[in-house]
């Protein structure tokens, strides 16, 4: 685990981001079906935290949620329908978490969402792991995850073609995709061995989240300079 943090002066260092709870809070209000929905969709994220999709059963989630098996059957006609559902829903939450955290703080967005993603993907190590690595079989997941990626991608690019074009630098729109896409890569890669391989040579020199943030950060302004 990152050790605490406490010089990030940032409202984003005491938000949890954790989507299994966020699914039980959004249908606490609402009606039985829907909370017993909610539940089994939650249970699937905890499951995922020790388990791979394509090893976790029904069996798992529904002793994890508390429920019968048979009620599983009411709400998702299989496993793969349940975490095709999950995962599309993950995303939008990814993508809207990281949208506010930019807008939160816009004269450092790079670094706010940087930490938001940081925070994230620690805080959802399953379903992170199943986005980068398990979408084979989930079509319909994977478009929705390349889409998102793009989307927030194009994001990053008009606003560093913004900053260009203050400065009389020209464009090159395939350009910086191009080096968004690769940087993106970079910062997966880096926090899959930190927190989802755990490799204990990253671990020795990443335990300070404010030190990680530092670095992701630096890499993305350095990166799309001019």
């Amino acid at each position: 685990m990152f050790q605490p943090a406490p010089q990030i002066q940032t409202p984003l260092k005491d938000v949890e981001f954790k989507f299994s709870n966020e699914l039980m809070r959004l249908a606490k209000s609402r009606r039985k079906g829907e909370r017993t929905k909610a539940a089994i969709q939650s249970a699937l994220c905890h499951c995922l935290e020790r388990s791979s999709p394509t090893v976790l059963t029904v069996a798992d989630i529904c002793d994890q949620a508390g429920l019968a098996h048979g009620t599983f059957y009411i709400y998702f006609s299989d496993r793969n329908a349940l975490i095709g559902e999950v995962v599309l829903r993950f995303i939008d939450f990814v993508q809207k978490e990281m949208r506010a955290a930019s807008q939160q703080q816009p004269a450092d967005a790079a670094r706010a969402a940087t930490t938001a993603y940081i925070i994230l993907f620690e805080n959802n190590r399953g379903l992170m792991k199943c986005l980068l690595n398990h979408l084979d079989g989930l079509p319909e997941a994977r478009l929705a995850f390349q889409s998102l990626n793009r989307e927030w991608l194009e994001g990053v690019v008009a606003s560093t073609a913004r900053l260009w074009a203050k400065k009389g630098h020209p464009v090159d729109h395939d350009e910086l995709m191009r080096r968004a896409y690769a940087l993106g890569g970079m910062t997966d890669q880096y926090l899959s061995g930190l927190l989802l391989s755990n490799d204990p040579n990253m671990l020795a020199i990443s335990r300070d989240r404010a030190e990680v943030t530092n670095t992701l950060t630096l890499l993305w302004q350095r990166g799309m300079e001019p």
